[in-house]
């Protein structure tokens, strides 16, 4: 990535990773049935919150992690011409651990 991304407070920047185009049988899923994945890959993460009372409480998340967030989580945003999400730490539903690295959706030419 070419552009330096950092976002604010707590705010994070994720690429989505792709699902299969195929399913276990092997038929070949067009891009206009597929869901927009739900799983990401963080790239930049912010700060952290700050409390009432002025203190900053730094993110679980950073970058590198695997996550999990909502279907309408985020908003999409274009840098450099690729997709990319970006989210309040809340919206994410959970880190990966051990996932099966997959392939992201801008790395794919």
């Amino acid at each position: 990535m070419a552009t330096k991304f950092t976002p604010l407070h707590d705010r994070i920047l994720v690429r989505r990773v792709e699902e299969s185009e195929t399913t276990r049988g092997g038929i070949i899923i067009p891009d206009s049935a597929k869901d927009k994945p739900q799983e990401g890959e963080v790239i930049s993460a912010g700060k952290g919150k700050i409390s009432e009372e002025g203190k900053v409480r730094p993110l679980d998340v950073k970058e590198g992690d695997r996550i999990l967030f909502g279907k309408y989580a985020g908003t999409e945003i274009k840098l450099d011409g690729e997709d990319f999400v970006i989210m309040r730490e809340e919206e994410v539903l959970g880190i990966l651990s051990g996932a099966a690295k997959k392939e992201t959706a801008g790395a794919r030419k």
